[in-house]
């Protein structure tokens, strides 16, 4: 993407901001997907656009794992082998931590509202252990969308980094979206770092942060019909020296 930065906002300012906002809005994560295949010039395009994220310092912290075909089958194959088997899935835990060690409301009370929003729609009732096990371990399949994305930063690169990546993630989200595609940000594959840094033959400097899946989402599943509740503005906003009109 060759773009003069500078330039102008064109003349179709407002009907732009409306697809930006639709993107953003109607965003949601897949949890199904289609067969369908997504191109290479797809993804790159898409990453071509996302690179532009804002960051400290222009550090540009991000890299990026691409994975389909065969190599995401052996990846995926390698982690399932583990995580079929609580004998040694065990054994594996987050190298960092995504979540907090004791929740607190509201956050908890958000966190178990869509497990159960989820779970409902696919019929899984409280305590079938092995169905939600069962529909957790779609996570490591990428949900069968054909394209899987492996985050990774510097092992120098202090939390900050992390500021930047989410809105470089963002943008990956929203550009697909925007291209007719779907994505499911994942921190399930955080557990198996180990088995990611194996399989990918990754540097030694290099942390896992978070998988994705891309593709096409099938509108038929179930699953696909959650739509997670978001707080409104007054909840979370406090304005300071700005009057209401």
């Amino acid at each position: 993407m060759k773009e003069n930065r500078l330039a102008p906002p064109p003349d179709e300012l407002v009907a732009i901001r409306r697809a930006v906002e639709w993107a953003i809005v109607t965003r949601r994560s897949a949890r199904a997907f289609l067969e369908k295949e997504v191109p290479r010039e797809t993804v790159e395009a898409i990453l071509d656009v996302a690179r532009y994220a804002a960051t400290g310092v222009n550090i540009q912290p991000w890299k990026v794992h691409v994975v389909v075909g065969d190599a995401k089958d052996r990846l995926c194959a390698a982690i399932k082998r583990i995580d079929d088997d609580p004998s040694h899935s065990t054994t594996h835990s987050d190298e960092w931590d995504y979540y907090p060690e004791q929740w607190v409301s509201p956050y908890v009370d958000r966190r178990r509202a869509l497990g159960w929003q989820l779970y409902g729609l696919l019929g899984i009732e409280r305590g079938n252990k092995s169905r939600m096990q069962q529909q957790h371990g779609r996570n490591y399949l990428f949900f069968d969308a054909p394209v899987g994305l492996l985050f990774t930063v510097d092992r120098v690169m202090c939390e900050g980094s992390l500021l930047d990546y989410g809105m470089f993630l963002q943008n990956i989200m929203v550009v697909a979206r925007a291209s007719g595609l779907s994505t499911c940000p994942q921190a399930a594959f955080m557990k198996y770092h180990t088995i990611i840094e194996q399989e990918l033959s990754l540097q030694p400097d290099e942390k896992f942060l978070v998988g994705m899946s891309l593709g096409y989402a099938d509108e038929s599943r179930l699953e696909n019909t959650l739509v997670s509740e978001r707080e409104p503005v007054s909840s979370f906003t406090s304005f300071h020296g700005l009057e209401r009109p």
